[in-house]
């Protein structure tokens, strides 16, 4: 259940969410926010999961057979290609930078996880629960709020997600941890460095 709760493509938009409540951006006007929202929605949630819907079909897996690492590529490369769709969209937009640089940070998560993948399976789920942990902490540094009730939470949840992904022997402890570091140093550099 934990794993198709805290699905990777949640990223962004629980972000954004998370901008639009907690900063300056909470002033912007509501039908912007749902604008954005909305876009932000359709290329990194429903675009990428319906495509990778199409592929596994198409190829008669499951989505066990889908897990496997040799398997992995095209589904990487299909989100990879929505998000860059995003970025372009959000930048004609004219998005304020910091909306725009979780997107970037999840990319970059993404192309990372999609790197590491052709030598060894790595834990995207994880991944995407350390890049929200890493976001947290580099808002925090540009905002200077304190995360640190945020941050446990993300930390518990990554652990039940982690311990969640090993029940169903998709991924070793060692694929799980290095999936969520990989996402908290890339999110966090990619928001901080952005």
């Amino acid at each position: 259940m934990m794993s198709l709760v805290f699905t990777p493509f949640y990223l962004p938009i629980v972000g954004l969410i998370g901008l639009f409540l907690f900063s300056y951006l909470s002033l912007l006007p509501l039908l912007y926010k749902l604008t954005v929202l909305v876009v932000v929605y359709l290329f990194t949630i429903l675009l990428p999961t319906l495509l990778i819907h199409l592929y596994r079909r198409y190829q008669g897996w499951t989505l066990i057979e889908l897990g496997r690492k040799e398997r992995r590529a095209v589904p990487y490369i299909i989100s990879i290609m929505c998000y860059l769709c995003c970025t372009y969209i959000m930048e004609s937009m004219h998005i304020p930078h910091f909306m725009g640089s979780i997107l970037i940070a999840a990319l970059l998560v993404q192309i990372v996880c999609a790197f590491i993948n052709v030598w060894w399976k790595i834990s995207t789920h994880t991944a995407a629960i350390g890049g929200v942990t890493g976001a947290l902490f580099a808002f925090g540094e540009i905002f200077a709020f304190n995360p640190l009730g945020w941050i446990c939470l993300m930390i518990l949840l990554g652990g039940l997600l982690g311990t969640s992904r090993m029940i169903l022997r998709q991924h070793t402890l060692s694929e799980v941890v290095a999936g969520y570091l990989v996402g908290f140093v890339c999110a966090s550099l990619g928001i901080l460095l952005g």
